[in-house]
């Protein structure tokens, strides 16, 4: 049988094994955009940059690239004590920022990392015994920004995803799950958030945990389910893999006329995880 078709096979084998398997929370399709109309505003004229210097130092030190899954890693159980406590230091430091002070570019990057920042935060408090299943608790009130006591899914449903209105912002929030976007080794900033944002758009379509196509079937990630509302129909849906898709897979996608079938895997991305799952 062709390498091609052998692939396929054990890409799409795996992706309806973990069919249903979700984020903690977050089985159900259709998570909604809530505008938080506070939140929308920015001061264009501030030039200051958001200092991500301490996360960012965390970032290069722990998370793995060119893992030979072609999936980012992140060596949790390595993290120092102290390393520890430089991100509790990063996270209260963001805390006490106003972010609509400064320019909507500013705003985005900070917005990013520090729902990634949170989430690095909370797995390590569980771990090791989050090694099996990310279960971290998206509706819970984690952090307080100018006073506003916020979680998770209010940073990304209430903030970024309908201030913003660019869908390519989900694919760099890392929920610490082998089924999420990879985890960049830098902290966004201003400067680089475009660059890093096509990075991270064009590695998840271009794995087998975000699209596998032939000309029969179309497995994609559940992401593109939950947020159907950014992606719009299965038609739109589509043109966007293609447009981000390495030239044979996006031949595939534009004439790929079946049903796609969605799949998800919630293990934690740590170095030990195994994908394809054995």
């Amino acid at each position: 049988m062709p390498v091609f078709k052998v692939s396929l096979l054990l890409c799409t084998t795996i992706l309806i094994a973990v069919l249903g398997s979700a984020f903690a929370g977050e089985a159900m399709a259709g998570i909604k955009t809530n505008y938080w109309a506070i939140w929308d505003k920015s001061n264009e004229n501030n030039r200051r940059v958001i200092d991500h210097g301490l996360f960012d130092s965390l970032l290069q030190r722990y998370v793995v690239v060119n893992h030979p899954s072609g999936i980012n890693r992140f060596r949790y159980g390595d993290v120092s004590r102290d390393d520890s406590k430089r991100l509790n230091r990063y996270l209260a430091r963001m805390a006490k920022i106003d972010p609509r002070g400064y320019s909507r570019r500013e705003q985005k990057a900070y917005w990013i990392n520090l729902y990634n920042g949170l989430v690095i935060q909370n797995i390590l408090r569980q771990y090791p015994d989050a090694t099996l299943n990310t279960q971290i608790n998206k509706g819970k009130k984690l952090i307080k920004i100018a006073g506003v006591k916020l979680s998770l899914k209010d940073i990304e449903n209430r903030i970024l995803r309908p201030i913003w209105q660019d869908r390519k912002v989900l694919f760099a929030l890392s929920c610490g799950a082998l089924g999420c976007p990879n985890i960049q080794r830098q902290a966004y900033t201003a400067a680089n958030s475009k660059k890093l944002l096509n990075r991270s758009v064009r590695e998840f379509i271009n794995h087998p945990r975000g699209v596998v196509v032939d000309r029969h079937s179309l497995q994609a990630s559940k992401m593109f389910d939950w947020y159907a509302e950014d992606f719009g129909s299965q038609k739109k849906l589509i043109k966007f893999f293609a447009q981000y898709a390495e030239d044979n897979k996006a031949l595939y996608l534009l004439g790929f006329k079946g049903t796609i079938a969605y799949g998800y895997d919630s293990r934690i991305n740590s170095p030990e995880a195994q994908w394809p799952s054995s």
